[in-house]
């Protein structure tokens, strides 16, 4: 299934390290630096972090407890393929009574559909609040299989004043604004469009959106596809995103595909004539640590 939503300095930075260097000729020791590795920081120490929480994962996307207007535990979707702060499903409008605000204007990559608007005083993750939130509300459920289900989700610009690490081995979401990423450090990308980052498909180079709320590997317009393999399409059905479905195929990519640090091969795919661009899926980052710092439109991917 494709993804079912809306698309609508690390600052302590590691001692630099001198290592000699006999120059040819001449019998001197000249000094060189090594540039402090992101991967090697993604350890927040306790007196810096603001909200370290567990996290469960369903068909690969991140799941997390909320609280909305002061009540809770609610089950919240963690995705950074969607915009703004945060959803409300239709199940979290309605339980709390909430009216509609208005109405705005979303995408979902291929369809755009007119959305309600509702208030929400306030949602918070661990020791992590935001307050006076106007907020896309919808019938997602209805979508999703019961184990899927959640009460809203968290968007991106939730973590943008600060350092997100998505530590998938260990299941735990850490938020710092003490740290930072900066592009001069090892294993940095970094991004112009949120979160549309290099990737490389054996030796073609190109761009990936990195989505955890997509429960897909990877999505390939067919026009890249053709560039990377040769294989014939088995047909997959329809593939259904916010506001309507895809046509799609599936097919395996020797590859290898190459995200930051990672390296994943013979990988399944999906394909569609309609979908506009690459994206990385959920189902790629199961192994892996992702360091996220919006400030610096910086990105590290860590096996």
């Amino acid at each position: 299934m494709l993804p079912s939503r809306d698309r609508s300095p690390i600052s302590m930075i590691a001692p630099l390290i001198l290592v000699a260097v006999a120059l040819p000729g001449t019998g001197r020791a000249h000094a060189a630096t090594a540039r402090p590795d992101a991967c090697d920081l993604v350890d927040i120490p306790a007196a810096e972090v603001l909200m370290r929480v567990p996290f469960e994962v369903v068909d690969g996307r991140i799941y997390v407890q909320a609280r909305v207007n002061g009540r809770g535990p609610m089950r919240f979707g963690v995705d950074t393929g969607a915009s703004g702060m945060a959803r409300a499903d239709a199940s979290l409008a309605s339980s709390l009574g909430l009216a509609v605000k208005g109405q705005t204007t979303t995408s979902d990559g291929v369809q755009t559909a007119k959305v309600d608007m509702v208030h929400l005083d306030s949602v918070q993750i661990g020791g992590l609040a935001r307050r006076n939130l106007d907020v896309i509300t919808r019938d997602y459920g209805s979508s999703m299989s019961p184990g899927a289900t959640f009460s809203g989700i968290i968007a991106r610009e939730f973590f943008g004043d600060g350092v997100l690490v998505i530590d998938y081995p260990d299941r735990t979401l850490s938020f710092s604004r003490t740290r930072a990423l900066s592009p001069a450090q090892e294993n940095v990308l970094t991004y112009a469009r949120a979160f549309r980052i290099p990737v490389s498909i054996g030796e073609l180079r190109t761009e990936g959106n990195l989505d955890t709320g997509a429960n897909v590997t990877f999505v390939l317009p067919r026009a890249l596809y053709e560039k990377v393999a040769a294989n014939p399409l088995e047909q997959a059905g329809r593939g259904q995103l916010m506001n309507g479905g895809i046509k799609t195929g599936r097919s395996t990519i020797p590859g290898p595909f190459r995200i930051g640090s990672a390296t994943l091969s013979n990988v399944e795919v999906r394909v569609s004539d309609d979908y506009p661009e690459l994206l990385v899926g959920a189902h790629a980052l199961q192994d892996l640590v992702l360091v996220i710092d919006q400030r610096s439109s910086s990105i590290a991917i860590c096996e």
